[in-house]
């Protein structure tokens, strides 16, 4: 069982990343607003960043994630492609990107293929040896699973590096009492919040969780359309970096 310790990326303990979206109008759209957003997010002062083809397409993600390998950032950047996990792995290693993330790495297929999602992580994750951070029960993938969510939980722990727990949306909050059946099943193992981190959360989520990815809380609407903001990340960093003192 292949076994990276994905905290150790980050500088610092409770890690926040934010997504990048690749939102534009056209090509050359999507590559300036994702370089800019690259530029807010270090001025103010997150963790890190993942780059996702959430409002764009593969040769975007792939020309931005180019760009984030040639500027020898000081924060880890990670690549999600969404629907067509394979293609994750391939860019991370193609751009060098400190880790992968997966939107479910267990009970998202029929009990027959979980055999097929294992050998597929165990062979990808020898061939890159890049971190995984994969979601169980995420939000918008089907539950297909003949198991309890706390059995899948102990089978992510041998697919992945962390694993990312949500509610059902992009922007919902997550409920502490999935987190805590979460953390109650994983253990010490690495847990993240993928979903619905705000201001008025963090501190309860942070007591629960090892760190936070947060994206549409971090746009001037606080929606996924929106613009992101470098105020509303500052303001949230500032709070994190009192819950770590």
């Amino acid at each position: 069982m292949i076994k990276n310790d994905f905290l150790a990326l980050f500088a610092k303990p409770k890690p926040v990343m934010g997504m990048i979206h690749l939102k534009g109008i056209d090509d050359n759209d999507v590559y300036q607003r994702a370089q800019k957003e690259i530029d807010i997010y270090l001025n103010n002062g997150i963790d890190g960043i993942i780059l996702e083809n959430y409002f764009g397409n593969y040769y975007q993600l792939d020309r931005i994630l180019e760009y984030a390998h040639t500027q020898d950032l000081p924060i880890p950047y990670g690549v999600n492609c969404l629907n067509m996990d394979v293609m994750g792995f391939e860019l991370a290693k193609r751009h060098s990107a400190y880790f992968v993330q997966l939107d479910s790495v267990v009970g998202h297929v029929k009990p027959r293929d979980e055999a097929t999602v294992e050998a597929f992580l165990n062979m990808y994750r020898e061939r890159s040896n890049v971190p995984v951070m994969g979601g169980v029960r995420f939000k918008y993938q089907p539950v297909l699973s003949a198991n309890t969510t706390e059995k899948d939980l102990v089978i992510a722990k041998s697919r992945c590096d962390a694993v990312t727990v949500t509610q059902d949306a992009t922007g919902q909050e997550t409920s502490m009492d999935k987190i805590l059946q979460f953390r109650n099943a994983l253990g010490d193992f690495p847990l993240i919040v993928g979903a619905g981190v705000t201001k008025e959360n963090i501190r309860s989520q942070f007591e629960v969780a090892d760190g936070a990815i947060v994206g549409s809380y971090f746009k001037d609407t606080r929606k996924d359309t929106g613009e992101l903001c470098g105020s509303h990340i500052k303001e949230l960093m500032e709070l994190v970096n009192d819950i770590r003192r």
